[in-house]
């Protein structure tokens, strides 16, 4: 017994494509109901203390940013009077650093041309005297202001303190220090200008004493 179709060719009681098959009704969504007035009013309220929170603390921040410009700008301009008030003092030190010596100096040079002006009416020992206190007084000065002198003669030669200008037989014993050119002088214990000395060497055992021109080196290793 043959098997009846039926037009689109699909046995009876076959499976149907599930394409084919009516569309199955979807449940309706029920509906929300509308926030009431109190929540919404509640919600404004929420939003616009979030703003208003929101620009408080951004007017914070633009006055601290405020602030921390203009103390910027002071300590700037702080800064930059100091470089000025630094680069004038320290050109006034360069240029007027020796005031206060000058003004110390200024009697010796004071007492020195009185005396000079004096000399051809005065005996040459009173003359003498006077240059001896002047020489006096530039030497209280210097001390004043921490310059000392100091004399080499008789003394060991030291290459440290002393500045040989020549050599000269003598009966001293080598190197030691027979005549001074100019004095030493320290400030404050450091070495500002050596002496200029003669040094001593072993006579030659003939002749005459001679004082000759030598390098600096004075004999029997001193240097």
């Amino acid at each position: 017994m043959s098997e009846h179709h039926d037009g689109d060719g699909a046995p009876p009681g076959a499976p149907q494509d599930p394409q084919d098959a009516p569309a199955q009704p979807q449940e309706a969504q029920p509906e929300q109901p509308p926030p009431s007035r109190e929540e919404l009013e509640r919600r404004v309220t929420q939003l616009s203390a979030m703003l208003e929170d929101s620009t408080s603390r951004a007017r914070e921040t633009q006055e601290r940013l405020k602030d921390t410009h203009e103390r910027l700008l002071r300590v700037a301009a702080e800064f930059d009077n100091f470089k000025k008030r630094a680069t004038k003092e320290r050109e006034d030190a360069q240029k007027f650093g020796i005031e206060r010596l000058l003004k110390d100096f200024l009697p010796v040079a004071d007492n020195l041309e009185r005396a000079l002006d004096h000399a051809e009416e005065h005996d040459l020992r009173q003359v003498i005297e006077g240059v001896k206190l002047v020489q006096k007084l530039l030497e209280t000065t210097l001390a004043r202001h921490g310059v000392t002198g100091f004399s080499a003669l008789g003394q060991p030669f030291d290459p440290n303190l002393h500045e040989a200008l020549m050599q000269q037989e003598s009966d001293a014993p080598a190197g030691t220090v027979v005549s001074e050119m100019s004095r030493g002088y320290k400030l404050n214990e450091r070495l500002v200008r050596p002496a200029a000395v003669v040094v001593a060497r072993p006579r030659s055992g003939d002749g005459p004493p001679a004082a000759e021109p030598d390098g600096g080196s004075p004999p029997g290793g001193a240097k």
